[in-house]
């Protein structure tokens, strides 16, 4: 028996350590790339995803699922940053230099991004402790693929300018939001095309482009033994080479030779911030945002394998921890991520070894040989990102949506307008507003069809949608219209749904019919229960044997 169980925990061992080198491979160029996006040091984003792999994985719900910076995130961190910025200069002494306007404005950036991030842990944490984990799973699958298309759609027209070496302005400052990036991206488009050689627009677009062709092409053409490596690092290597051997004059990353030196520790000022407006609203949007996508994430990765299943409220705890520790030394927030989890398991991923191993394979290339990414072009991480936000835009999921249902179509649709022109978090609560406001018209809607024969003898009813309490004085009003005496059957074929205030209705009115001489009959699924008229009970037995005491056996079944 021991020799069984240390031969499975060897081929454990030997599964965990080849799907951490996939899982690291996958990380890598993502983390860099959301970093570029956010227009942060890449050191931020890999810390996040040492946190993720290390401490994250050593604590999770889900063993095999992956956490680290993820593009679902970009926006809300990119907007945050933005704000911090805006809000510094509002007040800034404008006796100072343009440059060091600048430094202090991004300084003063990173700490309310740092505090959010903080506070949208503890968010968390007690989210979990709450054992509130499954309620961020309650949200219509309208709203989280809307929420997800609008992610996409911003990552892809906001890094188009990354990919071209373009800075996207609006009235002389950094564009921000969809509607100014779509509006500068025919000024991008332009200059790849200009006589000017003293611009590498048309250089850096050839390098994104080379990059893209390879994450489309390499899964196709890769020999069976190479397909283990991600698409998206021979994208980045190919391009990197390209870019070194032809010495394009593209802009390249800068990255510290020293990992440390980004680590920012809170400070008295931190502390001032936490009731800053900016702070608790991004705060709680993070929260919102990482947990949904961490917990829907899980749930596939259930799917994907036959091992232990996810325990959310651990998870949630798992993720407010991480973002906590990514809060205190400034790194971006975390989620756990579909495509390196997706990795872990397609490489043969066991346990929480190949997450937690993956982390050491980041930290140990960081302090190691940090200055090999700055060979790396902007540009080819731009490109990544497109390709990234283009994935999100999942079409065959919006036919699939629009054939299934066009009331949740709509919802998604509304749900990525309202990203696109306001922000996140409006985008979403509208989501969810309408989602709601749908229900309540489904299960508030309850059309009759009330058919009486020519004498009046029988009667049928047919209730089609959802009989609830809301349409109780339409139920009472049709079957005030029923002649005294006649026998009503009630069709309930054509109902999604019946509460017991309605039930209770039909039961109240059969002992009234019943003392006119008249009949109830319900059919449900064909099951019968009939009630009618006894002279010594107020509700009769019928012909059938079983019935006892006035009430038909399956009047019970039909309650519940």
């Amino acid at each position: 028996m021991n020799e069984k169980k240390n031969l499975v925990s060897m081929e454990n061992v030997k599964s965990d350590f080849l799907a951490s080198i996939v899982v690291f491979l996958v990380a890598l160029p993502l983390c860099i790339g959301i970093a570029v996006a956010v227009g942060v040091s890449p050191a931020r984003a890999l810390i996040t995803g040492i946190i993720g792999g290390i401490v994250v994985g050593f604590i999770a719900g889900s063993p095999l699922q992956v956490s680290g910076p993820a593009a679902g995130l970009f926006v809300i961190v990119a907007d945050l940053i933005a704000k911090g910025r805006q809000s510094y200069l509002a007040s800034a002494d404008p006796s100072l230099s343009e440059t060091a306007l600048e430094t202090a404005a991004m300084n003063y950036s990173l700490m309310i991004l740092g505090t959010s991030v903080f506070l949208a842990g503890a968010l968390q944490i007690v989210a979990g402790r709450l054992r509130l984990g499954q309620w961020f799973r309650a949200v219509s699958p309208a709203v989280i693929k809307g929420m997800l298309a609008g992610i996409g759609i911003l990552i892809l027209i906001s890094q188009f300018h990354v990919m071209l070496d373009h800075k996207a302005l609006w009235n002389g400052e950094k564009a921000h939001g969809a509607l100014q990036y779509l509006a500068t991206v025919p000024e991008a488009i332009t200059k790849c095309f200009s006589s000017d050689t003293t611009t590498s627009h048309n250089m850096a677009a050839m390098t994104g482009i080379l990059a893209i062709l390879c994450f489309i092409l390499w899964p196709k053409i890769a020999p069976q033994k190479l397909r283990f490596i991600p698409a998206a690092l021979v994208g980045i290597l190919f391009a990197t080479a390209f870019a070194t051997i032809t010495k394009l004059e593209v802009q390249m990353l800068e990255v510290p030779s020293n990992i440390l030196s980004e680590v920012t520790l809170p400070s008295v000022d931190t502390f001032g911030l936490l009731l800053d407006p900016i702070v608790l609203t991004g705060a709680l949007v993070i929260a919102l945002v990482a947990s949904a996508e961490t917990l829907l994430c899980a749930t596939a990765v259930d799917q994907m394998h036959q091992g232990p299943r996810t325990k959310y409220d651990k998870e949630l705890t798992a993720q407010g921890v991480g973002n906590m520790l990514c809060g205190l030394v400034g790194a971006l927030p975390m989620t756990g991520v579909i495509v390196r989890s997706s990795a872990n398991v397609a490489s043969g991923g066991k346990t929480r070894a190949s997450t937690i191993m993956h982390g050491f394979w980041l930290l140990i290339f960081v302090a190691a040989i940090p200055t090999v990414l700055n060979y790396i072009p902007r540009s080819a991480l731009g490109a990544l990102l497109v390709y990234t936000g283009f994935k999100l835009v999942n079409v065959k999921e919006i036919k699939a949506l629009w054939k299934t249902s066009r009331g949740e179509a709509g919802i998604f649709f509304a749900t990525v307008i309202m990203i696109l022109c306001t922000d996140l978090l409006i985008g979403v609560v509208v989501g969810i507003a309408l989602s709601a406001v749908k229900l309540l018209v489904r299960f508030s809607k309850l059309d009759t069809n009330l058919v009486t024969s020519k004498d009046q003898s029988t009667a049928t009813l047919e209730l089609t949608g959802a009989a609830t309490f809301l349409c109780l004085p339409k139920l009472a009003a049709v079957l005030e219209e029923v002649p005294d005496g006649a026998e009503l059957h009630v069709d309930f074929e054509h109902l999604t749904y019946i509460d017991h205030a309605c039930l209770d209705l039909l039961m109240n009115w059969a002992n009234q019919h019943s003392s006119m001489g008249g009949q109830l009959v319900l059919d449900w699924n064909k099951l019968h229960g009939r009630f009618a008229k006894e002279e010594s009970k107020p509700v009769a037995v019928t012909d059938r044997p079983g019935e006892q005491n006035g009430v038909a056996p399956m009047a019970e079944e039909i309650s519940a």
